[in-house]
């Protein structure tokens, strides 16, 4: 798995999430709040704490040593201004995997989630040896919709009332890529 710093642009770096990144974390969902509101499910006020992100990095780091997610950020020096996240590992016949990302708002538009998509999706199919992975857009948000199809996504369907978003159940445009058609190990 991409264990080191990888550039994504010349000013922007795609790395492993570690614990230490508290502090730039709850900048960054501060500073993007309202901005990540309409696709992110609702926060309780503790997430925008630095107790909240330093539970949650715990968690995220816990759940990579499982092997059941691969979470990593987007930094712009010592700023974090994105992420990308495969959640839900899945072995066995399916080797699969979700996929989630953010970029932060003054940063859209430069193509660093197509880039750093596409870099987490090599990541898993070279380094985790994963045949698929999925992942949703809301219906209602067309950059995403783009960022996906860009990285090779194709459109599967469409699942409704999907995910419970700033407290609405709403539907999903829900995409997948295959990675390969190895066997698993």
């Amino acid at each position: 798995m991409i264990t080191r710093s990888v550039a994504v642009t010349s000013d922007v770096l795609l790395r492993p999430v570690a614990e230490d990144d508290a502090a730039a974390l709850l900048r960054a969902y501060l500073r993007n709040r309202e901005h990540l509101r309409r696709w992110d499910p609702r926060r309780d006020e503790d997430f925008f704490t630095p107790a909240g992100q330093e539970a949650r990095l715990r968690e995220q780091v816990e759940q990579r040593e499982a092997g059941r997610t691969a979470p990593f950020v987007l930094a712009h020096g010592d700023e974090i201004v994105g992420a990308v996240t495969l959640s839900n590992v899945v072995r066995g016949p399916l080797q699969s995997a979700n996929l989630g990302y953010w970029i932060d708002l003054g940063h859209v538009g430069r193509g660093l989630a197509s880039a750093a998509v596409t870099l987490v999706c090599r990541a898993a199919d070279q380094q985790l040896g994963l045949h698929r992975l999925e992942a949703g857009a809301a219906t209602d948000n067309p950059g995403s919709q783009r960022v996906l199809a860009k990285s090779g996504f194709e459109r599967i369907g469409t699942a409704p009332r999907l995910l419970l978003i700033d407290g609405e159940w709403r539907d999903h445009v829900l995409f997948q890529k295959i990675l390969n058609d190895r066997r698993p190990a």
